[in-house]
């Protein structure tokens, strides 16, 4: 028999990183976890992202802690204010917001690509989408391929041709109820996810930013309540 084959799965605890979760899961991979604290404005996402890896049976959850707070930049790592209006949703995307956190992806795929490496892991899942987003530049399908292209230029087994790194994005060209529909057929439970730029106190979602508000457009597309975000939505009839 041989090995069971191996992936890095970036999991940051909400409802995107916990659908690419499990389709690898269900495509046959041993599930090796990486989640970062990085200065985030609340660490209810690491609890999301540690209840995902035991759900879905990783066989390692690695937390690694950086400061991005020191760069700063973003709305989740200084003291911007998180957005909260009323544009259309098809808008969000029309510039680039202040929760856009500066290279964040490019620095945690640089930890999962060095984590892989040690692992001797050639794919590493990352659930960036290009529909319904936020439009930041590192959730394009140009930005995925030139990083693999640099992955393989960059690490020892890639130069040695002992591995050929490959950077899977299976949510990337789907729309968010697109993700649902498929995470919900896989059996994740969205009640566990959280997805919220901005959470109350008590760790329960704002409902009104637009990590928030996408969501929810999400699941009302897709024709079921957000178990997370129930209380922001009104009853599907």
């Amino acid at each position: 028999m041989t090995d069971q084959k191996k992936a890095v799965i970036l999991l940051s605890g909400g409802l995107d990183s916990a659908t690419t979760m499990a389709i690898a899961k269900a495509e046959g991979y041993e599930l090796y976890a990486l989640t970062f604290q990085y200065g985030q404005r609340h660490a209810v996402e690491l609890e999301a992202a540690r209840r995902l890896a035991a759900a879905m049976g990783a066989k390692e959850h690695l937390v690694i802690s950086i400061d991005l707070r020191i760069i700063g930049g973003s709305a989740l790592t200084g003291p911007i204010e998180v957005p909260k209006t009323t544009h259309p949703e098809e808008e969000m995307s029309a510039e680039i917001p202040v929760t856009y956190v500066p290279a964040r992806n490019t620095i945690f795929l640089s930890y999962a690509l060095a984590w892989a490496e040690v692992l001797q892991i050639s794919e590493i899942f990352i659930g960036v989408n290009a529909v319904d987003y936020s439009g930041y530049p590192d959730c394009r399908p140009e930005y995925i391929a030139a990083f693999e292209k640099m992955a393989n230029l960059a690490t020892k087994a890639g130069t040695e041709g002992k591995m050929h790194m490959k950077i899977r994005t299976p949510l990337i060209l789907l729309s968010k109820a697109d993700i649902i529909r498929k995470g919900i057929a896989l059996g994740v439970d969205y009640g566990m996810t959280h997805t919220c730029y901005d959470p109350l106190p008590n760790g329960t979602a704002c409902g009104q930013c637009d990590s928030c508000r996408l969501r929810l457009k999400g699941f009302r597309e897709a024709g079921y309540e957000d178990p997370a975000l129930s209380g922001h939505q009104p009853p599907l009839k």
